[in-house]
């Protein structure tokens, strides 16, 4: 019986904090200035003045917006998480700027990894630069798969000659697509992490191997984290690992393979992703 009286203490503790805890705040659309239009972004900022470490987070084939909501979950919660640190997360819509849905089986690609979302990348970094809460020195860039790929063009050594000032901080990619970068000779020009699982058979882990590993010695820091057992999504919360069905005929999703969390890889790259950024 003596338990009772704890038990009613805890739950009035617990709403009470839950009471005084501060929301997060929400996104709020931004229009950067681009060179072929205006591109679209949702803002999440701290509250106060700055200067914030910025990320800018980039999208899947999928899209950055469900049918009722700015953000997906998948980067909610992310850009959730980034906030609470302290960082502003920036992410642009490179698909809803241009009036497009999902891409993923999309045959002839308007929006391509290494043209048009390297543009939205440095027109995102252009701006940032310009605002008065970022922290110009402390950019870094964040992907997923398409975005992951676009990520891995604009941190080439190539690019410098249109970068911004200064160039990004950092960059992690999650299970980009290496095929084509890692016969290209591929380097980086910032330190760059990148995380797959060594079961995605949407990606290719041997191609990032290869192409990380190509890299030493004429880049920045580049390493690479294969997790064991990991599918493509990995990172995605309660996403049970399946298969792609072969009669699926859902617009967000790759053509095949498999998809699901896992959750060792999910909370290791939680804890990657803060440890990266902070350096």
């Amino acid at each position: 019986m003596r338990l009772l009286p704890a038990i009613v203490c805890l739950t009035l503790f617990a709403a009470t904090f839950a009471a005084d805890a501060e929301p997060l705040p929400a996104p709020h659309q931004v229009d950067i200035p681009a060179d072929n239009g205006t591109l679209h972004a949702q803002l999440y900022k701290p509250e106060g003045d700055g200067p914030f470490p910025v990320v800018i987070a980039l999208h899947a084939c999928g899209g950055l917006a469900g049918r009722t909501e700015p953000v997906l979950p998948r980067y909610r919660e992310w850009a959730e998480q980034l906030l609470k640190a302290g960082d502003a997360v920036l992410l642009p819509d490179s698909y809803g700027s241009r009036e497009l849905g999902p891409q993923c089986r999309v045959k002839e690609h308007l929006v391509r990894a290494r043209r048009e979302r390297v543009e939205d990348i440095l027109a995102s970094g252009k701006w940032l630069v310009q605002q008065p809460w970022a922290a110009r020195d402390r950019i870094s860039l964040l992907g997923w798969a398409n975005g992951a790929s676009a990520l891995l063009w604009a941190v080439r050594p190539q690019l410098s000659s249109r970068r911004i000032e200064p160039d990004f901080r950092s960059a992690i990619a999650f299970y980009p697509n290496c095929r084509i970068s890692s016969g290209l000779g591929w380097s980086a020009r910032v330190p760059t992490l990148l995380l797959i699982g060594a079961k995605d058979d949407v990606s290719s882990p041997p191609a990032c191997r290869q192409m990380v590993d190509g890299a030493r010695g004429r880049s920045a820091l580049a390493r690479i984290v294969v997790y064991p057992g990991a599918y493509h999504d990995f990172d995605r919360a309660n996403l049970p690992p399946h298969a792609i069905a072969a009669t699926s005929s859902d617009a967000t999703l790759p053509e095949r393979g498999h998809l699901g969390t896992d959750d060792e890889a999910r909370a290791d790259s939680q804890k990657r992703v803060a440890e990266w950024l902070a350096r």
